[in-house]
């Protein structure tokens, strides 16, 4: 695997200074030999730090003999290679300052996630990372863990690696660990039972060898053949991934006690007082191509969790389209995966106040469509990766639900969105998991913009403590110079330096502040009115007996058994052309009619199943007077699809049937109501922009009802009815209108209707308003069935409003009408100087 520039760096400035302390050990040794009592004064891994990097601070360590060690850090941050450079490092140090190609090392890891990943690596010849230790040792390797075996042969005669997780080695513990119990494999290390002499004498050699007896008993000095004393005598090279996690008191006695004769770590923050020989950037990573740049955050302004995961789901889809062109055009293999962070993951955990690993996969399986098969579960519980290649071409899994389990050490590069489903209060599902998603596929860029970014997808989050964790999250991988190419996909996202601002009416509409209000459809209650629920007030009254799926009989089906189709592309002999097809392969896919399955797929129009069941039985039935059975199942998929689109329109029909007989029975009303379930206006909106909307000589708006429009939170078309509307000269005042937040009028279908504009003429005779203005743009595009529906419910709020005397409801709204329109983008120019005349 060819080296990075900045990993040439690390190895260089690494040779450098192994060099200059080979010379100063040489140095040592030779006065140790000469004048043994002033050797005990020289600390030669400084003199060599000093002598290599100009720098005169350095941290000295020493080892369980008190004997000065080399303990120096290499700053990398996370996707920066750090494994690959230490197999490099060994190297070098084997090399350059131990002088031999065999012997003992000693690689310490933090947590069993990266223990497994490393272990795997090593033991795969195949694997640069063991291809580089195999050329150190001339192809004599030998990777063990701590309950196999090796004798003193193989160390001599092999470059041994034996992988230690530090938790296991803790000098706390130590009795109860098996690294310090006494095991018959490592006599060979050792002297006979029955030599007390040669026992003595390696316990002056070694005083902190662990021993059964002491001198002064019977049998004299009898040391433990265990494996922590077999390190102490083979005095080995250490290398400790992420070393900041090796810090604590007895994590650092147990390490100087395997009398090291030399300490490598490996870190993307060191600790206060290390050894930092060099240092590398985030920006030196992004610009050789190993980590995910920008970071693109959206934080979802909506209360349902579901809106978050959705939006997160829709990203994955899109980049894994993105991913399969990339792939047919070079051949390399991405499967775009999304992490999500819950708030619980145990069985028994599952509670309605939190958000669950189940409801999550839940929502993704019966919402979304996703097959069970591409959702996995990592928790302390549960572990459906475990043993997982989520490299591999036929590995399906496409989410990966967790709470905590996925933090420092995971490492997939597939891995492009975060989706955060924590509590707002909690800062460590960013923190802890940003680094997850950074690393690049392949460590180089694919050239696609959206497959060399990464996303991160969060919901009522706190704005600028959301970037400052993800910031924080950053600096915690090493990356914090990089902590500013993070990009806002949602309007009105902090960057870090704006804060939320409170805007107020514009001084010469102060006085219609709290006093603008609009009507609303309302159910009257016993003593009171209420706002239209579509689920309570309509769904539940539908007769589902009424609905005609008649039109379901008139499918014209296949009469063939599908046939399921692969097409192999490969590449072309043809310079012009990139692909050809270069295989073809087919086979009969069986389907059977599932009536329960089928019912499930409707409940989420019809919510009763026992209708549902009803209906699909019936489609079957009647596309059965047709057709066999065996081509009504081999179109089973299509047919589903097919009647669910019937049910959406009968649905409708029947919920308007509804809607208008409440109107026609008076229980249902257009009522403009005071404080009693009626809209009014804002007094204050709170504002995250850096740029305000201005009219298009750029001079700053007039006559919007706030004295600030953020120009993020409107499209194309918006702003150009908006900017017309500013230079109306009847025109008094205008609102941009909030989605999912300010003035909705909800209808017989049940998605609410937000209108994009409130405006409002003038009133010649007096210093006020007239007729407020309802207006919903729409681009030419979209005349389409939602536009109709749209259309129609303001044609009802017109024809209704038009009864109405408002002024007779309540005195603060005495003489203004109402009107409701949906424009076009090819006609909105002109119906606005209608709507002015």
């Amino acid at each position: 695997m060819k080296l990075k520039h900045y990993q040439d760096k690390v190895l260089k400035e690494l040779k450098d200074y192994l060099g200059a302390l080979a010379d100063a050990k040489k140095e040592f040794e030779e006065i140790a030999e000469l004048k043994p009592h002033l050797a005990k004064h020289i600390n030669f891994p400084k003199e060599a730090w000093e002598k290599s990097t100009g720098r005169i601070v350095y941290s000295s360590k020493t080892n369980g003999l008190d004997e000065p060690v080399p303990d120096i850090y290499l700053k990398v941050p996370t996707g920066g290679g750090k494994t690959l450079l230490a197999c490099h490092a060994i190297d070098s140090i084997q090399k350059t300052y131990l002088k031999k190609q065999t012997g003992l090392v000693l690689w310490v890891v933090p947590s069993t996630q990266i223990y497994r990943q490393t272990i795997k690596a090593l033991k795969d010849r195949n694997h640069p990372y063991r291809q580089v230790l195999d050329i150190s040792s001339g192809g004599r390797t030998l990777i063990k863990e701590k309950t196999e075996m090796f004798n003193r042969l193989d160390v001599e005669e092999h470059l041994v690696v034996l992988l230690l997780m530090l938790p296991s080695a803790n000098r706390q513990n130590k009795e109860t660990l098996k690294v310090f119990r006494d095991q018959g494999g490592f006599t060979d290390f050792f002297p006979r039972e029955d030599d007390f002499e040669g026992h003595k004498k390696l316990k002056e050699l070694l005083p902190n060898l662990d021993c059964f007896t002491t001198e002064m008993e019977v049998f004299g000095t009898q040391i433990k053949t265990s494996l922590g004393n077999t390190l102490k005598v083979l005095r080995p090279l250490v290398v400790i991934d992420e070393g900041h996690r090796a810090y604590g008191e007895n994590a650092r006695n147990t390490i100087r006690n395997f009398n090291p004769s030399f300490i490598l770590e490996l870190s993307a923050t060191p600790p206060p007082n290390s050894n930092e020989l060099v240092k590398i950037t985030g920006r030196e990573l992004h610009e050789e191509e190993m980590i995910k740049l920008d970071i693109h955050l959206t934080n979802k302004t909506s209360l349902d969790w579901q809106d978050t995961l959705l939006a997160s789901f829709e990203k994955r889809n899109d980049l894994e389209k993105k991913a399969k062109e990339y792939e047919a055009n070079t051949g390399e293999y991405i499967r775009p995966i999304c992490l999500i962070q819950v708030e619980r993951t145990g069985k028994d955990q599952r509670d309605k106040k939190f958000i669950h690993a189940e409801d999550a996969k839940e929502y993704l399986i019966k919402k979304c469509n996703v097959p069970e098969s591409h959702i996995a579960i990592k928790s302390s519980e549960k572990d459906d990766i475990e043993g997982i290649d989520l490299f591999a071409n036929d590995c399906e899994i496409r989410y990966i639900i967790t709470k905590q389990a996925l933090q420092e050490g995971w490492d997939c590069s597939f891995a492009y969105v975060l989706t955060v489903l924590t509590n707002p209060s909690s800062a460590t599902g960013i923190t802890q998991l940003v680094g997850r998603i950074l690393r690049q596929p392949f460590a180089r860029k694919t050239k696609i913009q959206d497959l060399d970014e990464c996303y991160v997808f969060t919901f009522r989050q706190n704005a600028k403590s959301l970037v400052s964790d993800i910031k924080k999250g950053l600096e915690d991988e090493g990356l914090g110079d990089i902590a500013g190419r993070i990009v806002s996909d949602e309007a009105g996202m902090d960057t870090g330096s704006l804060k939320d601002r409170e805007m107020q009416y514009r001084s010469g509409f102060k006085k219609f502040e709290g006093k603008i209000y609009l009507p609303k459809f309302v159910v009257q209650e016993t003593e009171s009115w209420r706002n239209l629920n579509f689920e309570i007030d309509i769904l539940s009254e539908i007769d589902w007996e009424d609905i005609n799926i008649d039109e379901i009989q008139n499918l014209s089906l296949q009469n063939k058994l599908s046939k399921e189709q692969e097409i192999v592309l490969g590449l072309s002999n043809e310079e012009q052309e990139l692909l050809r097809e270069t295989g073809r392969a087919e086979k009969t896919g069986t389907l059977e009619i599932d009536e329960v399955f089928l019912t499930r797929q409707i409940t989420e129009i019809v919510p009763n199943p026992w209708y549902c069941f009803q209906i699909g039985k019936k489609a079957i039935d009647l596309l059965q007077t047709k057709y066999d059975r065996e081509t009504v199942a081999t179109n089973f998929v299509f047919i589903i699809e097919e009647l669910k689109k019937v049910l959406d329109k009968e649905r409708n029909r029947l919920s308007e049937q509804v809607f208008r007989k409440m109107i026609t029975d008076k229980k249902l009303c257009f009522f403009l109501i005071e404080n009693k379930g009626g809209f009014v206006l804002p007094s204050r909106i709170k504002v995250k922009s850096n740029k305000q909307l201005v009219r298009n000589d750029n001079t700053p708006i007039q006559k919007s009802l706030f004295d600030y429009v953020p120009e993020e939170n409107i499209n194309d078309l918006e702003k150009s009815v908006a900017i017309y509307l500013d230079e109306q000269e009847k025109l008094l005042w205008w609102y941009r209108n909030m989605s999912r937040q300010d003035y909705h009028i909800q209808g017989w279908k049940p998605n609410k209707i937000y209108p994009d504009f409130l405006l409002a003429d003038k009133q010649e005779s007096k210093d006020d308003y007239g007729t407020v203005y309802v207006l919903e743009t729409k681009g030419i595009h979209l005349k389409n069935e939602d536009t109709k529906y749209k259309q129609d419910v303001f044609a009802l709020c017109n024809e209704l409003g038009a009864k109405k005397a408002w002024k007779e409801l309540f005195d603060e709204f005495p003489d203004h009408d109402f009107e409701f329109q949906v424009v076009f983008e090819d006609e909105w120019q002109n119906k606005i100087n209608e709507l002015m005349r």
